[in-house]
């Protein structure tokens, strides 16, 4: 039988232009996340991150118009990194006190399990904190689901989303500097500190940020 049209129209795979000018907007944006992890962005030139990038130094302008827009891309793209990592392993506590506390302990590990990726989180600091992607909607809406759920006790979530955001960065930024004076139970204890700081009983806090994290999942 003849083959029947629907109608609708086909997506077409990408052409050999189109994935070399995707795989070269790749490559510069892997060269800022690596120059954010190594340095933050400095007063780095865009020939340099070209050379980072092995790109010509006229293909940045055919991706972006300036060090700040390519920037501002790599920590777009580290955040989203992280929200799903995050999101794999958090996204089915049905508690957001248990959930609150799990991402806490997991933003500390990775700072062994993706230095790198946690080394842009502390150079975008808590600028991040107003933008809608990464770390701070994630713990914003967990802190509101606990006031909602009447797991908090805060007046003010913007407010306790902004002492959190304070508090973990600032661990992410120790344990970064000095990974040999790290102790084991860093992510735990800060966990239990915000749970508390949230209103969170002590005996709670702790008994929740002990608690072994759940298995990632849609891995």
């Amino acid at each position: 039988m003849p083959e029947q049209r629907t109608g609708r129209p086909t997506a077409q795979a990408p052409n050999r232009f189109e994935r070399r000018r995707a795989a070269t907007r790749q490559a510069l944006v892997d060269a800022a996340r690596r120059i954010l992890a190594e340095r933050g962005t400095g007063d780095i030139s865009i020939q340099r991150i070209a050379e980072r990038a092995d790109v010509g130094f006229g293909s940045f302008y055919n991706h972006f118009s300036s060090k700040a827009e390519l920037f501002n891309a790599a920590v777009a793209e580290a955040l989203d990194d992280y929200g799903r990592e995050l999101d794999a392993v958090v996204g089915s506590l049905p508690d957001p006190a248990e959930r609150f506390a799990a991402s806490v302990r997991l933003t500390i590990a990775m700072v062994e399990s993706h230095p790198e990726l946690m080394r842009v989180l502390r150079h975008s600091g808590l600028g991040q904190v107003p933008r809608g992607d990464g770390l701070a909607p994630r713990v914003l809406r967990d802190i509101e689901r606990g006031v909602d759920a009447g797991r908090f006790a805060v007046d003010d979530p913007v407010v306790a989303l902004s002492a959190a955001c304070g508090a973990l960065l600032g661990l992410v930024d120790l344990r970064l500097r000095d990974p040999v004076g790290a102790g084991p139970g860093d992510g735990e204890r800060m966990a239990a500190l915000l749970l508390r700081m949230l209103g969170v009983p002590p005996g709670e806090a702790a008994e929740l940020s002990g608690r072994p994290l759940p298995a990632p999942t849609g891995r």
